[in-house]
């Protein structure tokens, strides 16, 4: 009886070991290196430029010196953690007890999610990614961030006559997590599009003032719009936000705050007056038609983004409007319920997808000169369709998704 005993208790003692060592010592993720992909440029894109271990721990596990080139489609270790999500909590998961870390760690995995870096989110596979220098250094003793970004700029510079230079452009706008916008081809660079978040300045538009942090429909389109049009400016296009906001920028946090700061373009001041109010952003759209006109721009579009406020039990799917003369007007909104239903097709199948395409005599449809669609993203009041537009990496599937409605260029 006694040996038996020991045996038992020295095989659970190995099951608590096991279980311990694949909890302390998770294994890393691999990715592979596509084309023009130095060391840096990786893992930027992975955002792990932060600190210097990083950079030296990707050396390390991939055996390869400082001065060594990536292989496209070969696959690199990157120094970030793999863990089983315990879906309790991200700090019972590592062990850890730090709060503000924990919340970088979110944080991450939503980018990661929302820019399409990872295909589930970390809730739902039960999968957190970890990055190395969060557990294993001081992220304050690196290198300071703008000599990373000229080693980036110097990495990025021809090594041979076929290599490719990146190109990037600087946009505030979208907020210091992504202004630095990567150039990947120029598909769209003989067009025009207008990228306009519903209401703003004085008018929140809907609200959930029921829920536990009130929701206002001007911030969420606007989240929605910024990714948009990031999305569009990536192939070249040119892109103008006609509301914004200079103090928000892309945010990966579930619930936004509710300001009244947004003007329209630059400078002008949002009227409290309804009619005003849309006659301005009206306005202003037409007066960039005629410029790009007169310098051969003849593809423009534009597209209004809103949410729409319903009873709490209505749950609807994402839905278009079109001025009803305009032909290419209901070309758009058309094309746009096309690539939503095949998204839906494709990512919840059996779900069904009943967004309808409808003609309205809405003024800002009536008043703007480039063919325009008008999407209505979720019910603020229903608490299924707020998911839709809390979740920053569904903000981000609805932004990916508009991009291929209006663009053509499938993701």
């Amino acid at each position: 009886m006694k040996v038996s005993i020991r045996i038992l208790v020295t095989f659970c003692t190995c099951l608590l070991t096991s279980s311990f060592l694949w909890a302390s010592n998770p294994e890393f993720h691999s990715v592979e290196a596509k084309d023009g992909d130095g060391v840096y440029r990786l893992l930027r894109r992975y955002q792990l430029l932060d600190a210097t271990c990083n950079i030296q721990k990707f050396y390390t596990l991939n055996k390869i010196s400082k001065d060594s080139d990536l292989i496209k489609g070969k696959k690199y270790i990157l120094p970030v953690y793999i863990y089983k999500y315990n879906g309790k909590s991200i700090r019972s998961t590592i062990n850890i007890d730090d709060w503000k870390k924990a919340v970088r760690i979110k944080e991450y995995n939503e980018y990661l999610h929302s820019s399409g870096l990872r295909q589930t989110h970390y809730t739902s596979s039960k999968i957190l990614w970890v990055p190395y220098s969060e557990l294993e250094c001081n992220v304050s003793k690196g290198k300071k961030l703008e000599d990373i970004n000229e080693e980036i700029i110097a990495e990025a510079k021809p090594k041979t006559a076929k290599a490719k230079s990146n190109k990037y452009i600087l946009e505030p706008l979208f907020g210091k997590k992504f202004e630095n916008v990567e150039i990947i081809d120029e598909r769209l660079k003989n067009k025009v599009f207008y990228v306009v978040a519903g209401h703003g300045g004085p008018d929140p538009g809907a609200q959930c003032t029921s829920c536990a942090n009130t929701m206002c429909e001007d911030e969420y389109a606007y989240d929605v719009t910024l990714r948009l049009a990031r999305n569009l400016m990536q192939h070249g296009a040119k892109v103008h936000v006609i509301i914004k906001d200079k103090n928000d920028g892309i945010r990966t946090s579930d619930i936004l705050h509710c300001d009244k700061d947004e003007v329209c373009m630059d400078n002008m001041q949002i009227p409290l007056n309804q009619k005003k109010r849309l006659h301005q952003r009206s306005e202003a759209i037409n007066k960039l038609y005629k410029h790009y006109k007169k310098q051969g721009f003849h593809d423009q579009k534009a597209i209004m983004i809103h949410i729409d406020s319903r009873g709490t039990g209505k749950s609807q799917d994402v839905f278009f409007y079109h001025y009803g003369p305009s032909k290419k007007g209901k070309a758009l909104a058309l094309n746009l319920q096309k690539t939503f239903k095949e998204k839906y097709e494709k990512y919840q199948k059996g779900r069904g997808y009943e967004g309808h395409v409808s003609a309205r005599n809405l003024y800002v449809l009536r008043t703007t000169t480039p063919p325009a669609a008008f999407v209505e993203l979720a019910n603020i009041q229903n608490k299924n369709d707020q998911e839709r537009i809390t979740i920053p990496s569904n903000r981000q599937a609805l932004a990916n998704w508009l991009f291929e409605g209006m663009s053509g260029i499938k993701q």
